[in-house]
């Protein structure tokens, strides 16, 4: 969590205060007029000092009229609350339009579905695991981890093996999607997540058993302390039974939002702190899979640890601003659904970007003999091999991008060689197929 320093909100009293703050609720709500939900922290600075206080006490009113609790508690026995403005209602209402749809919602038409789905099939779930690590301190490039992954070869330093372990995490919360949130899948999470680790003396797939563990501020204060460990299994035993909670409105249940409701999950990991290290990843990991739980099948295609890694610092403060403000969940489901929706919008533009490319070198194709010869996935690799000469293709690398089997990969990128549009050679037992300089030369001058 990013070092940053908060001031606790002024706190409402119904008896003291509410005659003091009468004049003003006329013209205040739960947000500004931008639709912001603004922590005291910033509030202050954008209205009149002298009556700063009575305003914060007007928007703090209208807000705790709007609460709505989700049956969990801090380590005092204070509920954790969270209300759903005018602004964030819209932005689930968009949400909601390009998650449940499918591809083409995301990239805004139709035209282009069939390609569109390829791409996706293709490795953008290795993105997020190479990020995730990065956020947290890995510093091997992305081009290296992505080799590593595409080939399965064994990773060479702790960093690759937290890439790895990323990779591995995400296909298990995909594996148990299915199923009910328990302490063993949560400590699951969290030994795939930090195995071959040693961080911060981590041991993988147990809770910590000190409280030496604490969140700084940016003056070497601290900022959270996390519930003490003796407590740990009894609070995951209640994130549980909300996780696994009909929330769904139907039958006179309570309606939480299945986004908001993932959010909660992924702040309740980083508040309790159960482990030593890696609660970031298990958090992320338990974001994931509540969302796929709840049929939202496009979020395993967009990177949240890569915007989390842009802006660590509005991520530290949304946690803070909850903490400091009577345990108001709003800030932080806020910075979350705006970081999603900043995700969708990356996926649409590399969905843009790829189906661009593969066009542009379809339609070179289709002016020559090759056209009508090479299939999708081999014009999609003469595209990589024109963009990059002399590079490296295996049957492994190639079967994991474009999730087909290593009998198919290896029937694509024989093509490609009998067709002289690929070299291959061996490297030990291994065939390597290599991207000749003069491809294109050979795309415009020869017939197949």
């Amino acid at each position: 969590m990013a070092k940053a320093r908060v001031e606790n909100a002024p706190k409402f009293n119904w008896s003291d205060d509410f005659k003091d703050i009468s004049p003003f609720l006329s013209e205040c709500d739960a947000t500004d007029k931008k639709g912001r939900y603004l922590h005291w922290s910033q509030f202050k600075w954008r209205v009149e000092k002298e009556n700063a206080e009575n305003l914060w006490k007007a928007v703090k009113f209208k807000r705790m009229t709007q609460y709505k609790q989700i049956g969990l508690k801090d380590e005092n026995g204070n509920p954790f609350v969270y209300c759903t403005p005018h602004s964030m209602e819209a932005t689930l209402y968009q949400l909601v339009k390009i998650t449940g749809g499918n591809v083409g919602v995301v990239a805004g038409s139709t035209a282009s579905d069939s390609l569109q789905n390829k791409f996706l099939v293709s490795s953008l779930i290795m993105e997020e695991a190479i990020t995730s690590a990065q956020l947290e301190g890995a510093s091997t490039t992305r081009e290296v981890a992505k080799k590593m992954l595409e080939e399965e070869r064994e990773p060479v330093d702790e960093d690759e093996r937290m890439i790895l372990n990323n990779y591995l995490l995400l296909k298990y919360a995909e594996q148990k999607s299915k199923d009910e949130l328990t302490l063993d899948m949560i400590l699951e999470f969290h030994r795939i997540a930090t195995q071959g680790t040693t961080e911060n003396n981590v041991v993988p797939g147990e809770f910590r058993v000190e409280n030496d563990i604490f969140i700084e501020d940016g003056d070497g204060n601290v900022a959270h302390q996390p519930p003490d460990f003796t407590l740990i299994e009894e609070r995951l035993k209640l994130l549980c039974e909300f996780a696994n909670q009909d929330h769904s409105g139907q039958g006179g249940c309570d309606f939480v939002h299945p986004l908001i409701k993932a959010i909660v999950l992924h702040f309740m990991i980083g508040y309790e702190h159960p482990f030593r290290d890696g609660n970031g990843r298990t958090a992320r990991a338990l974001f994931y899979w509540f969302m796929l739980k709840s049929e939202y099948r496009l979020f395993k295609y967009i990177s949240i640890s890569k915007l989390l890694k842009e802006k660590p610092k509005e991520y530290g403060l949304s946690y803070m601003y909850t903490e400091k403000d009577d345990n108001d969940l709003t800030y932080f489901i806020y910075y979350q659904l705006d970081t999603i929706y900043k995700a969708f919008g990356e996926l649409e533009n590399y969905l843009d970007n790829k189906v661009y490319e593969y066009k542009k070198i379809s339609e070179s194709l289709e002016k020559t003999a090759w056209g009508n010869v090479l299939n999708f996935i081999q014009k999609d690799l003469i595209k990589k091999a024109v963009k990059e000469p002399g590079r490296i293709f295996t049957i492994k690398e190639v079967s994991k991008s474009y999730s087909i089997s290593d009998n198919t990969s290896r029937s694509h990128l024989n093509k490609l060689t009998e067709l002289r549009l690929f070299l291959s050679t061996k490297d030990g037992k291994k065939t390597i197929f290599i991207a000749p300089s003069d491809l294109l030369q050979k795309l415009n001058s020869t017939a197949p």
